[in-house]
């Protein structure tokens, strides 16, 4: 069963730590999903395919997060070009438009699939972490 509390808080994590992690250092954005559907997997209390389904269902709303918030961004460069030249304004915000939509389905499959990989390790430390620790 989809625990929402759970997935709300990844898809919102997702979001956040893969755009910071892509301001500050591009190459490391893929971690965000990853932390973000372990930490999804390590709230919830069901079975290991459970985790898995969850954390890719939080990281396919992260991604959707992230189209949505760059679908504003381009259309507001689009709206502040379209002041001074309206032809190119309209055409970039076409284009725009399209490379959004692309960005998006991409940014859906990526981050589905790597938060589905933090949630398989977050369920795997979680079951092995309840045991009594040998030295």
């Amino acid at each position: 069963m989809t625990d929402w509390t759970s997935v709300g808080i990844g898809a919102l994590l997702t979001a956040v730590l893969t755009f910071v992690l892509a301001v500050i250092f591009s190459p490391l954005f893929f971690l965000g999903p990853i932390i973000a559907g372990f930490i999804t997997a390590y709230l919830i209390k069901d079975e290991f395919e459970s985790s898995i389904i969850n954390g890719a269902i939080a990281g396919a709303l992260g991604g959707l997060l992230i189209g949505i918030l760059t679908l504003f961004g381009v259309g507001i460069a689009a709206a502040l070009i379209a002041l001074l030249l309206a032809e190119l304004g309209i055409a970039i915000g076409a284009i725009g438009v399209l490379v959004v939509i692309f960005v998006t389905i991409i940014a859906i499959i990526i981050c589905g699939v790597l938060a589905a990989i933090g949630g398989a390790v977050g369920e795997y430390v979680k079951s092995h972490g309840q045991g009594e620790y040998v030295e």
